[in-house]
């Protein structure tokens, strides 16, 4: 049977250093193994393994009491650690080169050397203790513990991410190379840049390796500074349809378009006419919007265009409000912030719901679909066009419906200016973009056959952007598959017979 070592991405691992020291010290252990073609499990090495107290934390008491939250970034202060009246110290107590491993939590399987722990300090129930038996070195157990030989034994696949699982009976049966206390020593020395004569090879070795792992990231660097580049190009583009840059030799070529004034007086007529029949004869008197100032207006635009509010040109309507009793199996779907991906919708993860939901709180195609509120800033007032009929949308949402052409206003949510007027605005304590300021947000009108052409050039140069993306993505998950390649060539064992009773994940 074989043992595999991969290169394990671990999401709570971010420090490039750390990682290196993970890759150095596969290699070290690698070395051992085919150097020594046997091996040992852990519980071997170690006196046994120990689960934590289970306490509350306090204020004060008799013991410091070590939880997985007071180790951050391989470090302990002290003094900030809380304490508790453990009725059993003896079985807890904490020494110098103790090991302390977590069994659950975001960082399972992350593990924590102890040194000059304060005086009756022990540790929590969701840690594993280990400690290293008179035989062997405390310091090549954190050495392995800290290597893909380890993490390759630990971790499981669990739709398509790394979960580790660590328990008592997981980490007994966990595999090293056996080693003499010498042998120990010097994997320990190597792995802290150290020389010991007699390794030049592995110290080749490692060198090489950490070489080809620098270069990889250097790719990786380029290809985020390609997407970064990619996503500035959209801004621009869209920046320059809303300012009438992409359409300039258009207007030259349709000189006698009609202005967006007058688009503006025929939307307006036709919503005046509307709201007279809607009230039989008697026309509603309309709150009067602000006059847009010269302080308001971010650049000028070409002939023929206008500024106006999005209300003078957009209608929005506030999402439905629905209550947990409400959701069904069958029912209307209810489209929500997960639902915008991008800037599309995306008809995953849906709610339905079994009740009557008022027109004004029906989506339609060709709405713009709009996040008004969240517990995260930047999500607010990201937009989506929908093109989908009978689908209702959630209290947090809104959805725009437009006079004019959606998919040029839908354009123009998407540009920096439109993000620039609600950064201004929506800083309210809960995070809430109003359909005051909604409604207030100045627009940039072209006439509206002018619309279609940006809407046109828009469209062609966002596809081309698209294109640069997908083979952008192609040469970024080509760069991680080299990566593991490289790495789980160098960390490739040679078939190895062992023990038919050894565990494996």
């Amino acid at each position: 049977m074989s043992l595999q070592f991969k290169f394990i991405p671990l999401t709570f691992q971010r420090d490039e250093n750390e990682i290196k020291k993970q890759i150095r010290n596969t290699i070290i252990l690698k070395h051992f193994f085919d150097k020594n073609e046997s091996v040992v499990k852990l519980e071997s090495l170690i006196e046994g393994t120990q689960y934590g107290y289970n306490a509350s934390a306090l204020e004060s008491g008799k013991n410091k009491f070590l939880r997985i939250s007071d180790i951050t970034d391989g470090k302990v202060d002290w003094e900030t650690v809380p304490f508790c009246d453990c009725n059993d110290e003896e079985t807890y107590l904490l020494k110098n080169d103790d090991i302390l491993i977590a069994r659950t939590g975001g960082t399972t399987g992350k593990s924590f050397m102890i040194t000059n722990p304060p005086k009756h300090s022990i540790y929590a129930g969701y840690l594993i203790r280990i400690r290293a038996n008179k035989e062997n070195d405390a310091n090549f157990i954190n050495l392995f513990l800290n290597s893909y030989v380890y993490w390759s034994q630990i971790v499981s696949l669990n739709e398509g991410e790394f979960r580790p699982s660590a328990n008592a009976n997981t980490l007994k049966n966990l595999l090293l190379p056996k080693c003499t206390i010498a042998q120990q020593q010097d994997a320990v020395k190597i792995s802290n840049s150290i020389s010991v004569k007699g390794y030049e090879q592995l110290l080749i070795n490692i060198d090489n390796a950490l070489n080809k792992y620098e270069k990889c990231k250097q790719l990786e660097a380029q290809n985020f500074n390609h997407f970064d580049l990619l996503n500035r190009l959209r801004q621009s583009i869209l920046q320059d349809a809303i300012q009438g840059k992409l359409t300039a030799e258009w207007r030259n070529q349709n000189p006698h378009t009609e202005p967006a004034a007058e688009l503006l007086k025929r939307i307006k007529a036709d919503a005046s006419a509307g709201s007279a029949a809607g009230n039989k004869g008697k026309l509603k008197k309309e709150k009067p919007l602000p006059p847009i100032t010269e302080n308001e207006i971010p650049f000028e635009l070409p002939e023929g265009w206008v500024w106006c509010r999005l209300e003078q040109v957009a209608q929005s309507f506030i999402g439905l409000t629905y209550k947990p009793t409400d959701v069904v199996e069958n029912g209307t779907p209810v489209l929500r912030s997960n639902n915008i991906q991008d800037s599309k919708l995306v008809l995953n993860d849906l709610i339905k719901v079994k009740i009557d939901v008022p027109i004004s709180k029906m989506a339609k195609k060709n709405d713009i679909l709009i996040c008004v509120r969240n517990g995260s800033k930047r999500l607010i007032g990201k937009v989506a066009l929908i093109d989908v009929d009978d689908f209702s949308f959630g209290a947090f949402m809104s959805v725009i419906r437009t006079n004019v052409n959606s998919n040029y206003c839908f354009h123009f949510l998407l540009s920096e200016t439109f993000r620039n007027q609600i950064d201004d605005e929506k800083s309210t304590g809960i995070n809430q973009l109003t359909q005051g300021v909604l409604n207030n947000i100045i627009i940039p009108l072209p006439p509206l056959s002018e619309q279609q052409a940006i809407v046109s050039k828009v469209e062609t140069l966002l596809g081309k952007c698209n294109q640069l993306q997908a083979e952008i993505e192609n040469l970024n998950a080509h760069t991680k598959d080299l990566l593991k390649a490289l790495f789980n060539e160098t960390f490739e064992k040679k078939l190895l017979t062992l023990p038919s009773e050894s565990f494996f994940l």
